[in-house]
């Protein structure tokens, strides 16, 4: 008889899963799935609302995303009004949705993914923690703390709020830069861009090299990419061209408002989470072995479509990247090297656009009339490619609205990962704490976020309701598919 394994909770990842892996009569992995408990309906929340409130209301859709939704949701606005943000307001955008990758990717190198490596994947659940960091090496963790509430008092400064932000508006921006405000946020950039640069070089010199066999053996996959480039092929965060890359590196690139040629929606009646993969693929299989139509986003995805990076210093830590690991790079837990670019990228880049002197002009937003339109407003998100389509009527009320969301993107590529890792790892029935931590940890590179992933309540993805008695007796079972 089959014997279940769960592991649950899916530990240091944004929202609720469990992992449950089937072993077979020899004890070896049958099938492994990760099954994501909660849901939430944001996208019938926001029809029949006033366009302008959705950037307002979807930043509610998580506290560790907001500021991806806010953005996206933003240009999905300017589409549906047809106005364009002047330069400024348009930058300011940037500057603050840059700060705000700086606070994640910080938050999820040492604090979510961190312990897994810091103390080593052996290590007891009871101190691969963040507490067992900081009781390992205080001083680190210190200026781990100092330089994630630096970027949060930048971004505060910058827009007026550190979440749930309201500074985004159809038409561009609400909250002119001070010059004073401007003069006190650049010292802080610069100090997080010394940050970033020292966490990289920790990171490759005494935390990757250790677990370098790992890498290169522990789930990797081999599936296409997704991200946005700028027209010329350099690595954005804001703005650009959807590019899908092949396993063997070739690419085609879509405007944005194309997407629905690229990506397609598949259910599972086994998770609330739906499975957007790649359109012309014609089906998805979601098989390590023999994949169709996967795609994978975030932080390996963006460094592999990318041609270069947006600056001088990202730049060189990608050149030395490939040089080891090529184009495509597959492998799922280098995800983390790929993170600590972007971060330094993220770092520079604000430096950058705190020093144009027209930061500080009050020109940040135009005018916008309701009327009936449609608008796709795309961005990358920490954890990958985020898109918002709206429709509205001639009163500018949303009548029709669908969201794609990273982590549903990467759902095939993390279950793949899972049974990739769980086969390997274990044997004849034979496992430990180790063990199962090594499967948590081919789930924490995506740096999955539940809470935006599981937003739909229209009837398109599957759902089951068993009523049990006072007993605990199924007495009955409610299925939609």
């Amino acid at each position: 008889m089959t014997k279940e394994l769960v592991i649950q909770p899916v530990t240091r990842i944004e929202g609720d899963a469990k992992v449950v892996i089937q072993l077979d009569d020899n004890g070896n992995v049958a099938d492994a799935r990760m099954h994501t408990m909660e849901l939430r309906g944001f996208e019938m929340f926001c029809i029949g609302r006033p366009v302008e409130e959705l950037p307002l209301i979807t930043t509610r859709i998580c506290g560790v995303c907001p500021w991806a939704h806010h953005i996206a949701s933003a240009k999905a606005a300017d589409g549906v009004f047809g106005v364009t943000p002047p330069p400024t307001g348009r930058n300011l955008r940037e500057l603050a949705y840059l700060g705000d990758k700086v606070m994640d990717f910080i938050l999820h190198f040492y604090i979510l993914s961190g312990p897994d490596f810091v103390m080593g994947p052996d290590a007891d659940y009871t101190v691969r923690n963040v507490i067992g960091i900081l009781n390992a090496n205080p001083d680190l963790a210190k200026k781990v703390i100092h330089h994630h509430h630096l970027a949060h008092q930048m971004v505060e400064m910058i827009s007026g709020r550190r979440i749930h932000p309201v500074a985004a508006v159809p038409g561009g921006w609400t909250k002119p830069l001070k010059p004073e405000e401007r003069d006190k946020a650049l010292p802080m950039a610069k100090e997080l861009l010394e940050f970033a640069q020292f966490t990289m070089k920790l990171a490759k010199e005494n935390i990757f090299p250790k677990y370098l066999d790992m890498v290169k053996s522990l789930a990797v996959i081999k599936t296409g990419f997704l991200g946005l480039v700028t027209p010329d092929g350099t690595h954005t965060f804001y703005d650009g061209k959807l590019r899908v890359m092949q396993p063997d590196g070739s690419h085609e690139d879509y405007a944005p408002e194309n997407y629905l040629d690229v990506i397609a929606e598949h259910i599972e009646p086994w998770t609330y989470l739906k499975f957007p993969y790649y359109k012309k693929a014609g089906k998805l299989v979601i098989d390590p072995d023999n994949p169709v139509g996967v795609l994978r986003v975030n932080t390996l995805a963006r460094i592999n479509v990318s041609d270069r990076m947006a600056t001088p210093l990202a730049q060189k830590e990608l050149d030395e990247f490939r040089k080891l690991f090529g184009r495509p790079a597959q492998q799922t837990l280098l995800y983390h090297w790929a993170r600590l670019i972007e971060l330094v990228e993220c770092a520079e880049r604000t430096v950058t656009l705190l020093e144009d002197p027209e930061i500080t002009s009050e020109n940040t937003r135009v005018p916008v009339k309701p009327r009936a339109g449609r608008g796709i407003g795309v961005v990358e998100a920490s954890r990958g490619t985020l898109i918002h389509d709206y429709e509205t009527d001639e009163n500018g009320i949303v009548k029709d609205c669908n969201l794609i969301v990273a982590t549903g993107i990467n759902h095939a590529a993390i279950n793949m990962s899972i049974l990739n890792a769980a086969k390997d790892l274990i044997k004849g029935g034979k496992y430990d704490q180790g063990t199962l931590d090594r499967i948590e940890m081919v789930i924490r590179p995506y740096d999955p976020c539940l809470s935006c992933a599981t937003h739909d309540l229209s009837g398109r993805i599957a759902m089951r309701l068993d009523i049990v008695d006072a007993d605990g007796k199924t007495i009955d079972t409610l299925v939609n598919h």
